[in-house]
């Protein structure tokens, strides 16, 4: 299903103004974000990709902010429209969870409003105590 793809964790193979497009224009949680503010994101996180073989052309976006010891967070996740149904999250998923296993992480944590299933494939289920988290959103 994802044959013609590959993943990669190389911050340099991002395609920067292919991802701040789909996150400030077509995501639920970044509308309107500024250009130098997702660039700044990847400059301090760790980035992911899923990239069609034959041009080279990205067709998908993760990133994670760790310490690299005991937490992480996967963020701004998105498969590009024409690309979604054919295992590119799935895809994406596996390849960022297999090159944060080695660092022994207690925790991840992520925020999805419909791809619940996706995750819970990757070991990820609902907070037992919910009320224990917090945010401060500005």
């Amino acid at each position: 299903m994802t044959e013609g793809y590959f993943f990669s964790a190389e911050t340099d193979r991002v395609d920067r103004a292919r991802v701040h497009q789909w996150l400030s224009e077509q995501s639920y949680w970044a509308q309107g974000r500024a250009r130098e503010k997702q660039d700044a994101a990847i400059d301090a996180s760790r980035n992911y990709g899923v990239y069609d073989i034959g041009s080279g052309e990205q067709v998908a976006y993760g990133r994670v902010v760790t310490d690299g010891v005991t937490f992480a967070w996967l963020c701004d996740v998105f498969v590009a429209t024409e690309a979604r149904g054919q295992g590119i999250g799935k895809m994406l998923a596996a390849g960022v969870m297999a090159d944060l296993e080695p660092l022994d992480l207690k925790r991840i944590l992520l925020s999805t409003v419909d791809a619940h299933g996706l995750y819970a494939q990757h070991g990820f289920t609902e907070l037992t105590e919910p009320s224990q988290m917090m945010a401060r959103v500005q």
